[in-house]
């Protein structure tokens, strides 16, 4: 059986080249990408004029400027980028057919016999090289017997990380010098040293010789083992800069002191524990596009394209028993800019009666500028929809058929509402398995939950309206009722600064807390429920808390119709 050989491809500069390879004549500049961190703004990808100017990655984009005042910056769109890794992962697939994306931007594959039919693996390096040259990308790679080797050569091959002097040390430095050691730079006063890059010489220093794994990568830096951040500085305090240095030291006390977690890289590096390349079937997309021979603008064309592309759409999502839940319609701009309008169902659908209406109402939102000439429609979020649904159950088979076909206008209902005011703003009630009155329904958005078809019935009669309980004051008008006697409100109480009068009651309804939660609307203790009728014809509900954590007291929770 071949030796395994696993190939790391790395797209070190994936976000800025994507724009460059879109704006070619009109990013001639230093060009950064900008993305959101930590409440600012940094930057994510560099082009090569921007890296010679002395930009770096994670750079602050005021600090970035300040270096390089005519730097062209441009937001980060990370579904973009994920695009393009997905259709690099899709052309890579002609080197192997084991190819897994990790994300940001890095392929695995798995060569394992596959080499030999390009060449050998260095015939094979320099046709990757040469087709990511074609395409405008940058590509770093590392072959080698493990995933986590392949890795680190992608990145760290021909890099190294010498220790420098450290200004704490007592011996290393005169009286006059030491009070200048705290304001050196953070790899001078033993934190991790920056990775210096020597000359990369030939293709063979990102290609490690099977067996040698071990060789080739002692001498890269720790963090060439995909470790945190945090650890390769903790680690380089104690003196630990390369491979080689942490590998001779003693696993136990490594586990002991910064987890399980580092011995896992270094084993993984090495071979001591599989690390397989597990592509994952590339999903079935809905999508499609329509290239116009002439821009268009008139609302009335978009619609007539849509027409066509729902028409073939409708084809592909019934060949394959799946509905549309979210549909997605791009108009592509002469100057390069698109627009995106995206609806929601509020069933799984086909039928193109059914989606065209919501895309109608979103169509303003399109601004055709100079004019169209490419439209996309695409179904990003779909589940399987069938004709007839086997149950073994005899009324859940019925039930399945009933939903298939009754009346949608409810659920095109929703669907238009949605489409003006957001799926999650529409919603229903159902029903809660409780005896607490205000948990006994929770409020679901109507777009991904069915009504209920019953609603459990309650003890008593149920308030209209609901609200924080609010407290109560009886006004005693006799001698106060004995310590284990029942409580009744009294004939006149004061509820929100107004004098009421009352003329009949309903009750007691006893209600206990649920004692598994901690709920603190419930530290009251058990309550007794009461309908008081008033000589104004209001209708309130009211509780007399008997006291728990809190005070024992009358309250005031809701009002009947």
């Amino acid at each position: 059986m071949p030796a395994r050989r696993i190939l790391s491809l790395w797209f070190p500069r994936l976000g800025a080249e994507r724009l460059l390879r879109l704006e070619q004549s009109a990013l001639e500049a230093p060009l950064a990408v900008i993305g959101d961190h930590a409440n600012g703004q940094v930057i994510t990808s560099l082009s090569v004029l921007a890296e010679a100017e002395g930009l770096r990655l994670g750079q602050p984009l005021s600090d970035a400027r300040a270096l390089c005042p005519g730097l062209l910056t441009r937001p980060r769109i990370l579904r973009a980028e994920l695009a393009l890794l997905s259709a690099l992962r899709r052309w890579a697939g002609k080197f192997s057919p084991w190819v897994a994306e990790d994300p940001p931007g890095t392929l695995m594959l798995d060569l394992t016999g596959c080499a030999h039919l390009f060449g050998g693996e260095a015939a094979l390096a320099t046709q990757i090289e040469a087709d990511c040259t074609d395409l405008g990308l940058t590509v770093r790679l590392g072959l080698a017997d493990t995933v986590g080797a392949a890795w680190a050569l992608a990145r760290f091959a021909g890099v190294t990380a010498d220790s420098v002097r450290s200004g704490d040390a007592i011996d290393q430095e005169a009286r006059a010098t030491r009070s200048r050691a705290v304001k050196r730079r953070h790899w001078e006063r033993g934190g991790a040293s920056p990775a210096t890059a020597v000359a990369q010489g030939t293709q063979t220093l990102r290609i490690a010789p099977p067996g040698l794994t071990r060789q080739v990568l002692n001498p890269l830096p720790i963090a060439a083992l995909r470790l945190e951040p945090g650890d390769v500085a903790a680690l380089a305090r104690l003196g630990l800069r390369r491979i080689e240095d942490l590998a001779a030291q003693p696993r136990a006390g490594l586990a002991r002191r910064f987890g399980q977690g580092v011995v896992m890289r270094m084993d993984q590096a090495f071979g001591a524990v599989p690390e397989p390349v597990s592509p994952a079937a590339a999903p079935p997309r809905f999508a499609l596009r329509m290239t116009l021979p002439e821009p268009i603008g008139l609302e009335s064309d978009l619609i007539a394209g849509i027409d066509r592309l729902l028409a073939r759409l409708e084809t592909k999502l019934r060949a394959a028993g799946q509905g549309a839940r979210t549909v997605r319609f791009q108009a592509f701009r002469c100057d390069r800019r698109m627009e995106e309008i995206e609806i929601g169902l509020a069933r799984p659908s086909a039928d193109p009666d059914r989606i065209r209406p919501l895309l109608i109402l979103k169509l303003g939102q399109i601004d055709a500028g100079p004019g169209i000439d490419c439209l996309r429609l695409e179904a990003p979020v779909t589940e399987p929809v069938h004709a007839t649904q086997h149950k073994g159950h005899l009324d859940a088979a019925r039930d399945a058929v009933a939903r298939q076909t009754d009346d949608t206008r409810l659920d095109d209902l929703i669907g238009r509402l949605g489409a003006r005011l957001s799926p999650e703003a529409v919603t229903r009630k159902h029903p809660v398995d409780t005896h607490i009155p205000e948990k006994t329904a929770q409020v679901l958005a109507a777009a991904w939950s069915a009504p209920a078809a019953h609603w459990p019935p309650t003890p008593t009669p149920r308030p209209l309206l609901c609200w924080r309980p609010e407290p109560v004051t009886p006004i005693e008008e006799g001698p106060p009722p004995a310590k284990n006697a029942p409580r009744r409100l009294s004939k006149r109480f004061v509820w929100r600064r107004r004098e009421y009068c009352c003329v009949a009651t309903r009750g007691p309804e006893r209600i206990c807390p649920e004692w598994w939660l901690d709920d603190p609307n419930w530290r009251s203790g058990v309550r007794d429920y009461w309908q008081v009728t008033t000589a104004d014809g209001a209708s309130l509900w009211l509780y007399y808390a008997h006291g728990g954590t809190l005070s024992a007291g009358w309250f005031c929770q809701g009002a009947f119709a």
